[in-house]
């Protein structure tokens, strides 16, 4: 069987530039050399041309805290989940902020809309459901969205927003993100 061949494109930069960040703010953890960026002619910056800003070096590293998906009835793939992976489902959480119901089966957060015009209500009606997010854990949302906005990252939101659990959370705008909608998740 053959696999097809893709080409890099300058619509694929901003997440690996991302990625490269997260990687470096880990490599800086554990003390270990910064690999060149997968754009950089000779040191560890992408070329000025590829797109914004070269990534800085950030402090700490960020974990995995969840993947999300949107579904419109928990009923959906709860079972399924529960089956993979062994953990029980947690009773659901309204977020009244976001116009969502919440409930967690290990790692995965599955989402669904008690809103019409809700952001996950919107989601659903026009891809229906799948992955919706994957989230990061981090010890100062409202830091590390200063330093992402000065790296020229987007966010959805001006400031920290109240999540599940009052946690505070920021979502970065897919538009600079390659596509993929990223939460940051400060875990008070």
């Amino acid at each position: 069987m053959d696999i097809p061949e893709f080409e890099v494109t300058q619509s694929c930069y901003p997440l690996r530039r991302l990625s490269h960040v997260f990687y470096t703010r880990r490599a800086a953890k554990l003390n270990t050399p910064r690999p060149a960026h997968p754009d950089s002619r000779a040191g560890g910056d992408p070329p000025p041309e590829a797109g914004g800003p070269a990534p800085v070096p950030l402090p700490a590293s960020l974990e995995l805290d969840h993947v999300a998906i949107a579904v419109r009835s928990f009923d959906e793939v709860q079972g399924l989940l529960e089956g993979l992976t062994g953990h029980a489902a947690t009773s659901p959480e309204r977020v009244e902020s976001q116009g969502v119901e919440v409930c967690f089966v290990g790692k995965v957060e599955l989402i669904r809309p008690v809103a019409p015009e809700g952001g996950v209500a919107r989601f659903l009606a026009r891809r229906g459901p799948g992955l919706h997010h994957i989230a990061y854990r981090t010890a100062d949302v409202a830091g590390l969205m200063r330093e992402l906005e000065a790296q020229g990252y987007r966010f959805t939101s001006d400031g920290p927003m109240t999540g599940r659990g009052g946690h505070r959370i920021a979502f970065m705008h897919p538009q600079s993100t390659g596509g993929v909608l990223v939460e940051l998740v400060e875990h008070g």
